[in-house]
């Protein structure tokens, strides 16, 4: 059976919803965002590439965030425990190349990461501290190797920048 392109992406995503599922109280799942770079720089008309220069030819992260079954989220939910650089130093170069920022203008990836923690992250804190917040984000888009489906699915048929 061939899929279709809508098909497949919208059955990835479930996918990625459900692979961490979680049963804490706070929220019923997380939303595992990723973003083509290109298009979201076409989509702003104004971004800024990391140190890197342009972006590779891959998704990156946008954000891991927990949500609730109604289609509502929960956000800064704990103003005490705000993002620390020190405490995910280790992760540093992959969330870089994995989980940068695009806005302008760019920088070292600490303010998107912080609004990412205390927007997001915090909410979680249940079940992922920050470290693990970070690092799990990193884990699932090593999983969900969108770039990797796509070419699998044979729907990798554009002209790349």
């Amino acid at each position: 059976m061939k899929y279709k392109p809508s098909t497949f992406l919208f059955q990835l995503l479930v996918v990625q919803c459900l692979a961490l599922v979680c049963v804490a109280k706070d929220f019923d799942f997380f939303y595992f965002v990723q973003q083509w770079p290109a298009s979201y720089c076409d989509t702003k008309q104004s971004c800024c590439f990391p140190k890197t220069g342009k972006p590779a030819d891959d998704f990156t992260i946008h954000g891991l965030w927990p949500n609730y079954n109604d289609g509502t989220y929960p956000s800064n939910c704990d103003s005490t425990n705000s993002f620390d650089h020190s405490e995910i130093s280790d992760l540093t170069n992959r969330l870089q190349k994995d989980w940068p920022t695009l806005a302008c203008p760019s920088g070292d990836g600490l303010k998107f990461w912080g609004h990412e923690w205390n927007k997001h992250g915090t909410c979680s804190e249940d079940v992922l501290d920050q470290h693990s917040y970070f690092e799990k984000g990193l884990e699932l888009k090593k999983k969900a190797n969108l770039l990797e489906a796509l070419k699998s699915a044979g729907t990798y048929a554009f002209e790349l920048y």
